[in-house]
């Protein structure tokens, strides 16, 4: 989960190299390309059949996380990066409370201290009085709320594409999980790709391919750690990536660290720290999915 959140943060770094030209829609299919052919590549070398058994929901889950993650370029492309992050860290919350109702993971103190301490750290991370001052961005209407319902039904879908993950553990090997996401979303992303196409320069071909390099690791690390842990927690570890957008904001894009910044990565790190600490269910996942239906 943290290789995941690092990987997710530097794919945020290339989205927000090539947002300001070229459209969510093509970002998003650059990425699945690159994800589908590595996928493909790491399949045949395993020798794992790419399809799967539980087809129907392999292909919900691709669509789904194909939706969210062109909900998630917009606002990369749109928002500030720390205010994408943030409005994104609302899925762990969703996660939770989905993997609860869909799957009965119970949510232990451990875990429900670290979403809540893991919430306060993205909250600081967006520096609130500066939001309500309406200075994150140039206007001062503030963030746009149209970027903003973008982001949360982004954070949104990506909870329930989690809980799909969680579910498929049970029959489902990781990479043909992986495999699907890409699968689904070439033929979701290139319809709205041909309405606007623009043609990227040699420099933002290498910032796609990082996006689709970077995500996929992510994708991997992030599945594996989802088909080993209980959703809440593993999601509660994902908050590292809110500790690395601040990182790559401060030496890449000249964004300054303040008080603010300092506050809500050290709770993010308690947070990560506290869900590592939280004890595994005594039943196996796959048996706990299994008797979930």
């Amino acid at each position: 989960m943290l290789l995941s959140a690092l990987s997710f943060s530097l794919m945020g770094i290339c989205v927000k190299q090539v947002g300001g030209r070229i459209p969510a829609a093509e970002v998003v299919l650059a990425r699945a390309l690159v994800s589908l052919a590595l996928s493909w590549w790491l399949l045949r070398r395993a020798g794992i059949s790419p399809w799967g058994q539980r087809r129907g929901l392999l292909v919900w889950r691709g669509a789904i996380g194909s939706v969210a993650l062109l909900c998630v370029y917009v606002a990369l492309s749109t928002l500030p990066l720390a205010s994408a992050t943030v409005l994104q860290y609302l899925y762990p919350t969703f996660t939770a409370l989905l993997a609860w109702l869909v799957l009965g993971e119970r949510i232990g103190r451990r875990v429900l201290a670290a979403v809540a301490l893991g919430w306060a750290g993205v909250l600081l991370v967006a520096q609130p009085t500066r939001l309500l001052a309406g200075e994150a961005l140039a206007g001062e209407g503030g963030l746009p709320p149209g970027a903003v319902l973008v982001a949360v039904t982004g954070a949104l879908f990506t909870a329930v594409a989690y809980v799909c993950v969680r579910t498929l553990a049970a029959s489902e090997h990781p990479l043909v999980i992986v495999f699907y996401f890409p699968l689904v979303a070439v033929p979701l992303s290139l319809p709205l790709v041909l309405l606007n196409p623009v043609l990227p320069t040699p420099a933002e071909l290498l910032w796609l391919l990082g996006v689709g390099v970077f995500t996929q690791l992510g994708q991997v690390s992030l599945t594996r750690g989802l088909v080993g842990l209980p959703a809440a927690q593993a999601t509660a570890i994902s908050y590292a990536q809110v500790g690395f957008a601040g990182l790559w904001g401060w030496l890449i894009f000249d964004e300054r660290v303040d008080g603010w910044t300092v506050a809500g990565a050290s709770l993010v790190l308690a947070a990560t720290l506290i869900s590592l600490s939280s004890r595994r269910p005594q039943r196996p996942a796959a048996q706990s999915l299994r008797g979930s239906g």
